[in-house]
Parts: C-alpha cells; sequence; structure tokens
C-alpha cells in the first residue's frame, strides 16, 4: 500500500521496551500504551458483567425464584447491563483497537491530542457504584419509574453516584470521538486520500460523529435528573409538574444511536477481515464507507420505534416504523458487499476469518429481527418480552463481541508481537458461536411465547427453553474463558511475529511488530488504493504447535 520504510527499517525500541516501570505506563501519551491500558481495563469489566451474566441464568435455570430475592435480581440485571455496555461494549473496539491502530492506519505517529487521550482512561476506572449493595434497583432500566417516589426506599446517592458515573464516562466518549475526527481529517500520511482510507477508519469517523452528537443528550438528561432528585424541579417527574415521557424520549434519542456506537465499529473490523482472508478488495468500496455515513445520520431519527406503547400518536408511530426500515437499507449493503468480496475469492479459514462468518450469520439474525420488530403489530406484540432480550443480544453480544474477538485476534500478533496457538483459537471461536446461539435463540421462542423479561420467576411451562438457555450460556462462558488462557499463554511462549503474518494490506502492516515508539521510522507515503490485493495470492496460513 505504502513505499516508505520496510519492517527492517522500522527497527528500534518498540512501545512495550520504551520505558519500564508502572508510572511509565500510568502516564503514557502513547497511543498504542493506552489502547492497552484500556484493553486490561475493558476486560476487568466484560468479567464482572459476564458473572452476573451467570448468575442471572442460574436464577431463570428453575421458575421458582429460588436463587435470588426478586430485589438482588433486579439490581443484577441493572449491574450487568451497566457494565456490559457503558464499560465494555461502547468502548471495546473505539478504545482498544480503535486507540492501537487508528493512527497507524493513517501514518501518523500518535492521536491529535495525546494528553487528551490519557485523561479518558480515568471514566475507565471510576467504578463508584459497582457494588451490588449500593447499586440501583433495576426494575426499570433507569428510565422511568427509576426516577420516581416509587423508588423513594432508595437512598437519592444511590441513584446519583450511578448517574455521575456514566455522566463522566460519557464524556470520556465525546473526547473520544473529538480526538478520532481530529486526526482523521489532519494527520493522514501523503497520498492518503479519504478513498483510500481503511474501512475501519470510515467505520470509527462515522461513530465519532454518533458520539459528539448524541452522548451531550444523555449528559443534559442525566443533569436533569440530578436536579430534580436533589432540588426538587419539575422535569420528568409527575409529583412535581414533570413529563416522564419526555424522559422516554431524551433516553431513547441517545440510546438508539448508542446501539451503532457499539455495532459500526465492529462492522469496520469486518470489512478488514472479509478482505483480509478472501483476497480480494473489497466489493463496492464506496458504498460500505458512505453507508456507516448514512447510519451515523438516520440512526438519529428512529428512536420512536422503542415507545410504540406509550401513548404517541399511530401517525408518529408509523413514520418511525418507515424510518426503522429505511436504517436496515445501509447495514443490509454491508452484508451484501461482504458476501459478495467472499464470492470466488481465496478464502483462508483462519481464526479471524471465522470469527468474520460467525458475525454475517448472527447479525443477519439480529438485524432481520430489528426490523421486525420496527413494524407496529409484531412490536406491541412482542413488548417487554424476551423476544427483546434476544435481538438486542444478537445484535450486541452475538455481532459485537465477534466483531471485537476477530479484531483482537487478527491484530494480536501486531500489538504483542507474539502469536497465538491457532488450533485452540479456533475451536474457542466455534464454541462462541454454539454456546452464544445456543443461549439466546431459545430466546426467542420465550418471548414469542409470552415470557416477560426483568421477572425472576415465570410459568412453569417456560422452563424448558429457559434451561436451553442456561445450558448455552455455560458453554458460552467456557468460550470466552478460552482466549484468555491462549492469548496470555502467548505472551511468553507464543512463536515471534513477523511484521504481516496474515499477508494482510494496509499501513499497520508495514511496520514491525510490534510498532516502534513512534510507529514508523519515516514518515509513510501511500502509493496504492486501499485493499490492493491479487486473487490468486492466498492468505497465509499461520501454523503454531500445541
Amino acid at each position: 500500500m505504502s513505499a516508505p520504510a520496510s519492517p527492517a527499517e522500522t527497527g528500534g525500541t518498540n512501545y512495550l521496551n520504551a520505558t519500564h516501570g508502572i508510572g511509565s505506563w500510568l502516564l503514557t501519551r502513547d497511543h498504542k500504551r493506552i489502547g492497552i491500558l484500556y484493553l486490561l481495563g475493558i476486560s476487568v469489566f466484560f468479567v464482572l458483567g459476564g458473572l452476573m451474566a451467570v448468575l442471572i441464568r442460574a436464577e431463570l435455570a428453575t421458575p421458582q425464584g429460588d436463587l435470588f430475592s426478586s430485589d438482588v435480581y433486579n439490581r443484577l440485571f441493572t449491574m450487568h447491563g451497566i457494565l456490559m455496555i457503558f464499560f465494555f461494549l461502547i468502548p471495546s473496539i473505539p478504545a482498544v483497537l480503535g486507540n492501537f491502530l487508528l493512527p497507524i492506519m493513517i501514518g501518523a505517529k500518535d492521536l491529535a491530542f495525546p494528553r487528551l487521550n490519557l485523561a479518558q482512561l480515568v471514566p475507565l476506572h471510576d467504578r463508584r457504584g459497582d457494588d451490588v449493595r449500593v447499586a440501583p434497583d433495576g426494575r426499570h432500566r433507569h428510565r422511568l419509574d427509576l426516577l420516581h417516589s416509587d423508588v423513594d426506599e432508595l437512598r437519592p446517592g444511590q441513584v446519583i453516584v450511578t448517574a455521575v458515573g456514566i455522566f463522566v464516562a460519557g464524556f470520556s466518549s465525546i473526547l473520544t470521538g473529538l480526538n478520532f475526527i481530529v486526526t482523521i481529517h489532519r494527520m493522514r500520511a501523503p497520498g492518503l486520500t479519504w478513498f483510500r482510507l481503511p474501512l475501519f477508519v470510515w467505520a470509527h469517523y462515522a461513530t465519532s460523529i454518533i458520539q459528539i452528537l448524541g452522548t451531550p443528550v444523555i449528559a443534559i438528561t442525566i443533569l436533569l435528573v440530578g436536579a430534580e432528585r436533589l432540588f426538587h424541579i419539575g422535569v420528568f417527574d409527575p409529583k412535581y409538574g414533570g413529563d416522564p415521557v419526555l424522559f422516554q424520549h431524551l433516553f431513547w434519542f441517545y440510546s438508539h444511536p448508542a446501539v451503532y456506537i457499539m455495532i459500526l465499529p465492529a462492522m469496520g473490523v469486518m470489512s478488514e477481515l472479509v478482505t483480509a482472508f478472501s483476497r480480494k478488495r473489497v466489493f463496492g468500496y464506496h458504498f460500505i464507507a458512505f453507508s456507516s455515513l448514512f447510519i451515523a445520520v438516520i440512526g438519529f431519527l428512529v428512536w420512536g420505534h422503542h415507545m410504540f406503547i406509550s401513548g404517541q400518536s399511530v401517525v408518529a408511530g408509523a413514520i418511525f416504523s418507515f424510518l426503522t426500515m429505511l436504517v436496515a437499507i445501509p447495514s443490509a449493503v454491508k452484508v451484501f458487499n461482504w458476501t459478495a468480496t467472499l464470492y470466488k475469492g481465496s478464502i483462508s479459514l483462519q481464526t479471524p476469518m471465522l470469527y468474520a462468518l460467525g458475525f454475517i450469520g448472527v447479525f443477519l439474525i439480529g438485524g432481520l429481527t430489528g426490523v421486525m420488530l420496527g413494524t407496529l403489530g409484531i412490536n406491541i406484540y412482542v413488548h417487554d418480552t424476551y423476544f427483546i432480550v434476544a435481538h438486542f443480544h444478537y445484535v450486541m453480544v452475538g455481532s459485537a463481541i465477534m466483531g471485537y474477538l476477530g479484531g483482537l485476534h487478527f491484530w494480536w500478533p501486531k500489538i504483542t508481537g507474539r502469536m497465538y496457538n491457532e488450533f485452540w483459537s479456533k475451536i474457542s471461536a466455534i464454541v462462541i458461536f454454539i454456546g452464544f446461539n445456543t443461549t439466546f435463540f431459545p430466546q426467542f421462542i420465550l418471548g414469542y411465547l409470552g415470557m416477560p423479561r426483568r421477572y425472576h420467576m415465570y410459568p412453569a411451562e417456560f422452563q424448558t427453553w429457559n434451561v436451553l438457555s442456561s445450558a448455552g450460556a455455560t458453554i458460552l462462558g467456557f468460550g470466552y474463558l478460552m482466549p484468555v488462557v491462549y492469548l496470555l499463554w502467548s505472551l511468553k511462549f507464543g512463536a515471534k511475529a513477523p511484521a504481516n503474518p496474515w499477508g494482510a494490506k494496509g499501513l499497520e502492516w508495514e511496520t514491525s511488530s510490534p510498532p516502534p515508539v513512534l510507529n514508523f521510522a519515516t514518515p509513510p507515503v501511500v502509493t496504492e488504493e486501499a485493499y490492493a490485493y491479487e486473487t490468486s495470492t492466498p492468505a497465509k496460513e499461520v501454523t503454531v504447535g500445541v
């Protein structure tokens, strides 16, 4: 893709060994080290959120609700959601892979604002409110009744502290988006025009737009919640003259675009994986790039499909239903284009490619059920049932986390300079795919049959499907633990990674593994179009012994 520095020319001290000691890591401004710190932080929150998910499924294995009280169960699934969404899914790909790779992909030495990048780490480690003993009641997902007098048995601090944590984390999200946009606009290498950018960069550009435009809305909403709770200013609470439906509008105006903050970066990863392991230039590059921007714009216009039973007019419901169908088009464009890229490609089923194929299959189910939920009749019928839970997890867990794991495996040799065990990584990808579908597909059936979500007790006729779902969660949990073992193993025993173990295209593969402190020995100059693969050249097979 470029004619700058060969891997041999990028020698010298790499970022891992530039300076030593914990202090050098905690105070670093190196985007690569900051990405590693994010990786460590979100991994802790993923484990905590996952443990809560295991406890939830253990409770739901029996219909009696005999493991936890309703209050503890409410707190468990509330904290599970907070940890997994705000402290794992939203920062996972942008904060880890985006931080590490984006400057290298565009030929820059660092992000535009390295000090600001370091400051963004602080919210990730703000764990106030994580203790289930002081967690907010989760009966209504922070949407409505949490604000009102029927939960006044909660100490105001329990809500306020959680709100402050989300508020600070939101500012981190805004600053990340600002940093990425300025970096992409101002720091691209010579010759790297907009339509030579990797689609991973396009996806993060679109995500950054959502972060900057959407996150302030939830921040203002949280400020209003705090003012109402502390000073009894009537905004949302009817007791003080407020409008509870207004809270739903503000909440969903942010929260639906937030779905794309989680899934768009994973789509960017998929574009890199599909083209790298099919050895073909991605089909319809311009369509995929612009579809990311289209999703970012239209995503702000569909929040009302979450409020079909809130009392809004039938006309408003019909408009939001139409817009929901419209936002599905750019997602479908991506899937069709990835499929066309695979067609007649020289496909290599390495571990990252297994995650890519799993993503496409799972995202199809999540996307199609999303279109179903965009229709008024179906939505009203399955509203607040496990059908919603299944759809959400197919998009967020099955798709976003598969995208994250696929990207982590693809760029792990670049990040660490070590290869992982290919045999066990393939087994893990397969186990995760099986475990995920065994866990969440039965929940579509439960929702169709009418089982409501957020209850720890249910009629006995739903037990069979719940037992199957809980058994799948056990398989899924085991699958998630496997990468922890073999990736940590690779740090000490893995074979040293070459600069480009996959034979992939892109500036990040033109430098050493791991990269030097300043990424490149000499500034790169881009001379090729994006993804200039030759179909006749198969992807490299990387084999590491057990």
